[in-house]
């Protein structure tokens, strides 16, 4: 099931059509508020989001979506008018997973769709990583440091997982800027630092596994740390 928060009548039976022709499930909604009572229930597979909306914009909605508990992991695409780098670094930073600017082709759309579909299949086994004092369960959005559960924001989540899953593979600083912030590594550079150093701090003496190369990247050490 996916859900659909668009206020624009013509845009949103559009897009609906569009899925639905593909054999999607899709729920459409004009306002944030009929949206939320929705979600109280079974939640969907997907939510396409817009920015402009009545009552309360899409970047609240994401915001709220990302810091309660049953929706944190849901995967969300923002479909918005507003296209510039600064609207789509404000998007992905916030936690949106994909960003769409508005004019977009519904085949498009339906790629992009299908893309992030993917990465949350439901049928995939659920991963866990147990590196010395750090536990790690992305599905679950469960952060653990010899026992005790730690918070992270999303983006320190997100490079977490990336060093996880390519544990003792350089990444460099291209690679993390394109793969968390999706931005072609056009952006400042400090931005990345920052987090890095926030991330080790916030994981104690399990910070340490994360490694600097020099003049390269970064890389989740590889041996020497398992239990």
């Amino acid at each position: 099931m996916i859900f659909l928060l668009e206020d624009d009548d013509s845009i949103r039976k559009l897009v609906m059509y569009a899925l639905e022709s593909q054999g999607f499930k899709v729920k459409g909604f004009s306002e944030p508020k009929s949206f939320w009572t929705e979600m109280n229930g079974t939640l969907p597979d997907l939510i396409l989001l817009d920015i402009m909306l009545p009552e309360e914009d899409g970047m609240s909605v994401l915001k709220t979506l990302r810091r309660t508990g049953r929706t944190k992991s849901l995967p969300v695409i923002m479909l918005t008018a507003k296209n510039t780098e600064f609207d789509r670094v404000a998007g992905l930073d916030c936690g949106a997973d994909d960003y769409i600017s508005k004019p977009f082709g519904m085949m498009e759309l339906i790629a992009r769709v299908r893309a992030v579909l993917r990465r949350y299949d439901k049928n995939v086994g659920i991963k866990e990583y147990k590196i010395g004092a750090l536990y790690l369960c992305p599905d679950r959005h469960e952060i653990k440091i010899n026992g005790e559960q730690i918070d992270l924001t999303y983006k320190e989540f997100s490079l977490l997982c990336l060093f996880c899953e390519n544990r003792g593979i350089v990444l460099t600083r291209t690679q993390l800027m394109d793969r968390v912030w999706g931005l072609d590594a056009e952006f400042e550079n400090r931005t990345l630092d920052v987090h890095i150093r926030t991330l080790r701090s916030k994981l104690g003496e399990a910070g340490d596994y994360i490694e600097t190369v020099r003049g390269i990247g970064y890389r989740m050490a590889g041996d020497g740390y398992d239990r």
